[in-house]
């Protein structure tokens, strides 16, 4: 996870909203991101999902069973569907996403128990959660844009 906060700092040195993302395979790092959505005019440039994107092709398959995904902040519903997609076994974040969250919100797709396929992975909330939201904080203090994760 202290990975995953040198690369939410690099996003946030880069004007990006603060999300720094892992994927581990054991005690091997296949894959990381960084919140891009900014720099690369993509929405869909979430740390999360460049982070399953590298470890895929790391694998040489888009099956991560049993993988675990480290990022700051819970995966947002769209990288929740990435994570259902891909079968990551556990999913380990910082602080909650609330109302966009992939565990915490009205659509906790992380957690879906009828979602078909693989089955939810588990989910560990809080590790250096003071950390996380630190870094969140220096950039809704910063920050004067709208339309933002």
């Amino acid at each position: 996870m202290r990975r995953c906060l040198e690369l939410a700092h690099q996003a946030l040195a880069a004007g990006e909203v603060p999300v720094g993302a892992l994927v581990v395979d054991g005690d091997r790092v296949l894959g990381e991101g960084v919140e891009s959505t900014r720099r690369r005019l993509d929405p869909c440039a979430h740390a999360e999902v460049g982070a399953i994107q590298v470890a895929c092709r790391a694998a040489g398959s888009r099956s991560l069973s049993g993988f675990t995904l480290y990022s700051t902040v819970e995966p947002c519903v769209l990288c929740a569907y990435v994570v259902r997609s891909t079968g990551i076994g556990h999913v380990v974040f910082g602080v909650p996403a609330g109302h966009l969250g992939g565990c915490t919100s009205d659509y906790p797709l992380l957690t879906d128990s009828a979602w078909p396929g693989s089955p939810p992975p588990r989910i560990t909330a809080g590790i250096l959660a003071a950390e996380c939201a630190d870094v969140m904080r220096e950039y809704e203090t910063s920050r004067d844009r709208p339309g933002d994760r």
